[in-house]
């Protein structure tokens, strides 16, 4: 009995051990693959509900493909719109790059119009939600940098300071990383002045293939009270998504095998 609990207590010092002698980039990369890089490919079901700060609800139901082409690297992503009726039909496709800006269009059906979307736009409202479109891809992380601002038996928290201050409206945002499963629980974004204005939260996680999953979410604006609770279903991974789904032309005519309901 006694050699058995030496035995456990080295492992358990040795796994520790590993977790502590994480560097602050490995547990952002971790987070990062976490967050946006499980699977092959993926699709889900997402439904939105945006509330104002007179109690007002609005609603988003919509479709999102995402295929990784290269693991941890480039990606890309495919939005549609199914209701309501004042969005639906509209489309959205990212390519992400690492090292440059990324390529975003979205498609307007009623005016049939496909609009390449700036990059100086990427943190401006995404379809009037209080998400971005930045959210949706994800931050490059190579446009930070990162320090360990604290950690417990349970979380890290990541201080994320931007390398080109004046192209982004926070002077720096924390990430609470989950030690566990290296599942990002809250980020909290800070203006130039130090005051907190925006989070968003995981507030469910589940396994879905192996893979801890965030499926509920909250992005909130402080200064305008005002809050999107997004919940995923149909969540799948490595489903085989082709890569000619996220071009122009299925902007205007999205492919229906991935969107039926």
């Amino acid at each position: 009995m006694r050699k058995i609990l030496i035995v456990l207590t080295a492992i358990f010092s040795l796994g520790s051990a590993h977790a502590a002698e994480l560097t602050v980039d490995e547990i952002v990369t971790r987070a990062n693959n976490r967050s946006y890089y499980q699977g092959k490919d993926g699709s889900a079901k997402a439904s939105m509900v945006i509330t104002d700060a007179q109690g007002r609800t609005r609603q988003r139901q919509l479709t999102i493909l995402k295929l990784n082409v290269v693991q941890g690297g480039d990606q890309k992503y495919f939005v549609y719109f199914h209701k309501p009726n004042e969005v639906k039909g509209m489309s959205y496709i990212v390519w992400k790059h690492i090292g440059k800006d990324d390529d975003r269009w979205l498609y307007l059906p009623a005016m049939d119009l496909v609009r390449r979307i700036a990059a100086s736009d990427k943190r401006s409202s995404f379809a009037g939600t209080t998400f971005l479109y930045e959210d949706i891809s994800g931050r490059a992380i190579d446009l930070d940098s990162h320090e360990l601002a604290s950690s417990d038996e349970a979380f890290y928290i990541i201080k994320n300071t931007p390398k080109d201050a004046g192209v982004v409206e926070f002077s720096y945002y924390t990430v609470k990383i989950d030690k566990n499963n290296f599942v990002p629980m809250k980020a909290e974004y800070f203006d130039k002045s130090g005051k907190l204005y925006r989070t968003i939260e995981a507030l469910e996680v589940k396994d879905i293939q192996g893979y801890p999953t965030v499926t509920k979410m909250k992005a909130t604006d402080l200064n305008a009270n005002a809050n999107t609770i997004t919940e995923f279903t149909a969540i799948k991974y490595d489903v085989g998504v082709q890569d000619d789904v996220f071009t122009e032309r299925y902007l205007r005519t999205p492919p229906q095998q991935w969107l039926r309901e």
